[in-house]
């Protein structure tokens, strides 16, 4: 038997409690198994019964041929884990031949399946009491995540990353039940820097007089990219495209221009941001700071069933508005006055499906209604700054250092499990102060007003739902109670995500979904950017509560643990403006509402690229225009801000003589879908 196995590498024993298995490997490999059984003899142990394992089988052999082995074995290995008992006689058996054994430190998962895998301190993996190897630990985990409910490979790769490196399988496999450990959870740290940028003086900025004394009065100096925006010209009336991080100072830049402007009489502010929420919010605060100086007003979304808006004073010095309010004024041909300042918040919206080509044309109707204006784009994330910039004919201003560092954390939990955990971090965000003397507040993001309501329920500490469907008053009480610290959490959607200005210390995600869709990078990055404040926190922390194998529509093509890692590690997307039959028709006919014969020039400048000849042509065959007048069906259109599809749906309904709310409720509901 020993002259076929050949030469012997490594003879290796290990008594499982059971049976002395004896291994012989050459290269790697194995080249026999068998069962070694001692007996007592006068001369000490002896090997008694020899057999080789073949599958099932067991074949006797003559005791001697094992001895035969041991004397060509080019060493002799007895694993860690066989007692110190039987270790003491198989060295006193091999002793016997005058043959030499090391005690091993070896996976018992490998030997206890007759595998040699040896292993040291470094590549160990903890499971209970043994040591395993990593392979037997990946195999181990496998079945972890099987039971838990499935894993893409992104996120088995994180978790086996995390195993190799702490060398514990069984604190690993905790983080698929929510758990905390902070060593595991955290995928990253990104640091807070501080460009290099001399900081611009208040004193020195040559300000209208009301508007020096109250921004002197706020503070001493600019921040980095408020310097940077004042160096690259931002008071000499130069178009910007400012891309800076949440919470390092943006909305100021459009401020610092925009009311000294309107208050040396040079044309009103025009302030435009893409949800009602943040329209309501920016209003109020250019009341509080400026209002005994300048008259403020707010225009927001046009109801598609009586076509108002909220009233608003198209003569006020500073109109904060939706793009969609601002839009329906143009539309309708109201008159907003002399503007000599527009400011888009949130300008990468352009990149948007839905809502960008709408942006898209409302930039390029402002820039036909309003001559001698300053343009200045506000966005977080921008994959393409420089493309942008060129196509907004904007200087780009950049500032990409964070003002407080950001941890971010990832953990796995279903859907049952994530009140627990959001529960838990929530709790412990706000027991802890900063040095600054703010205690820590939580933003939990969700995909649901549904799940809002029903996770701020479920909160131990002071927590409230934040959302669309709240009234404005509802929605005050929740903001100037987080703003005092009375409140632990908000819980909102990730819809409202660009709206929610809460000085949060920590973001937890309780879904990856911006309602059907996944959240894109953008959105994410913007998100995520929430969390840290300089003025209240020393530090920012980000949770990414992810339940493996979830899908939240049948639509979605990943699931959440694939979005989770995309996310973390994805590129910022680049801003473009797509467009269809559809939407360059939609875009052309509200340019030739607005800006008629000119809407071939005007089409030109948009970011995206518009067939103009093209879209004439189907809005004539629709019936939507006359020559290059808009049709009394056409304004309607236009005013209402209907796709052509959407247009169609309506006329068929009407000629079928459905009731109008009937109607309406049935666009509503083809729109959900």
């Amino acid at each position: 038997m020993a002259t076929q196995v050949g030469r012997v590498e490594t003879l290796f024993l290990h008594d499982d409690g059971k049976d002395v298995q004896a291994v012989v490997t050459r290269g790697g490999k194995r080249l026999l198994r068998a069962i070694l059984e001692l007996k007592e003899t006068d001369a000490g142990p002896r090997p008694g019964k020899f057999r080789v394992k073949r599958g099932s089988r067991e074949d006797p052999r003559d005791p001697d041929e094992f001895v035969e082995i041991a004397r060509r074995a080019e060493r002799i290995r007895i694993s860690e884990q066989t007692s110190q008992r039987s270790r003491d006689r198989l060295r006193e058996m091999l002793d016997g031949y005058q043959l030499e054994a090391l005690v091993v430190r070896t996976c018992r998962y490998c030997a206890s399946g007759g595998e040699y895998s040896p292993i040291t301190a470094e590549t160990a993996v903890q499971s209970g009491r043994d040591s395993i190897c990593p392979s037997c630990a990946s195999a181990e985990l496998e079945r972890e995540v099987a039971h838990a409910g499935g894993l893409t490979s992104a996120a088995k790769d994180r978790l086996e990353e995390l195993m190799i490196e702490v060398g514990d399988l069984d604190r690993v496999v905790d983080l698929l039940s929510g758990e905390l450990d902070p060593d595991l959870t955290r995928f990253d740290t990104i640091s807070a820097t501080v460009g290099d940028v001399d900081p611009v003086a208040v004193a020195d900025l040559d300000l209208q007089r009301t508007m020096q004394a109250i921004t002197e009065a706020r503070f001493e100096s600019l921040l980095p990219v408020q310097s940077r925006a004042v160096a690259a010209g931002l008071m000499n009336g130069d178009d910007q495209l400012v891309v800076s991080a949440t919470a390092t100072g943006k909305t100021l830049v459009g401020e610092l221009s925009g009311v000294n402007r309107a208050l040396r009489g040079e044309g009103k502010l025009l302030f435009l941001v893409p949800l009602v929420a943040l329209a309501n919010q920016k209003a109020e605060t250019f009341e509080d700071r400026y209002g005994d100086h300048l008259d403020v007003t707010i225009r927001v979304g046009a109801s598609r069933v009586s076509g108002d808006s909220t009233r608003f004073d198209p003569s006020a010095d500073v109109i904060v508005g939706t793009y969609e309010g601002v839009d329906h004024a143009l539309r309708t041909g109201k008159d907003i006055g002399e503007v000599g300042t527009v400011v888009i918040d949130e300008v990468h919206t352009l990149k948007e499906p839905e809502r960008g080509h709408r942006l898209d044309g409302l930039i390029t109707r402002l820039r036909h209604v309003c001559t001698d204006t300053q343009w200045i784009f506000l966005s977080a994330t921008v994959g393409n700054p420089e493309w942008l910039a060129e196509r907004l004919r904007a200087r780009l201003v950049e500032f990409e250092e964070r003002p407080v560092p950001i941890e971010r954390h990832v953990t796995f939990a279903d859907e049952s499990k994530k009140s627990r955990v959001t529960n838990r971090l929530v709790r412990r965000e706000f027991d802890r102060k900063s040095s600054k003397g703010y205690r820590g507040q939580t933003i939990v993001f969700t995909n649901s007003r549904r799940r809002c309501h029903e996770l701020s329920r479920k909160l131990e500490y002071d927590a409230a739902p934040y959302h669309a469907g709240l009234d404005y008053r509802r929605r005050k009480k929740v903001e100037r109670m987080f703003g005092n610290q009375d409140l632990a959490a908000v819980v909102t959607t990730a819809a409202l995500a660009a709206g929610v200005d809460f000085p949060a210390s920590q973001v937890v995600f309780d879904s990856l979904a911006m309602g059907i869709e996944w959240l894109s990078v953008q959105e994410f990055e913007q998100m995520l950017g929430r969390a840290g404040r300089p003025d209240y926190h020393d530090r920012g922390v980000v949770y990414v509560l992810v339940e493996p194998d979830t899908r939240y529509h049948h639509s979605m093509d990943m699931t959440e643990d694939e979005v989770a890692f995309k996310l973390l590690k994805g590129e910022m997307e680049d801003v473009h403006t797509r467009y269809d039959e559809s939407t360059a028709a939609e875009e052309t006919l509200a340019n030739l509402a607005v800006a008629g014969r000119a809407t071939k020039r005007v089409n030109r400048r948009m970011v995206g690229d518009v067939d103009t000849e093209r879209s004439v042509a189907r809005l004539l065959d629709w019936g939507f225009i006359d020559g290059l007048e808009p049709t009394p069906l056409g304004r309607a259109v236009t005013e209402h801000f209907l796709a052509p599809s959407e247009a169609f749906r309506l006329l068929d309904a009407i000629r079928r003589g459905a009731a109008p709310y009937d109607i309406v409720a049935e666009t509503e509901l083809t729109e959900e879908e």
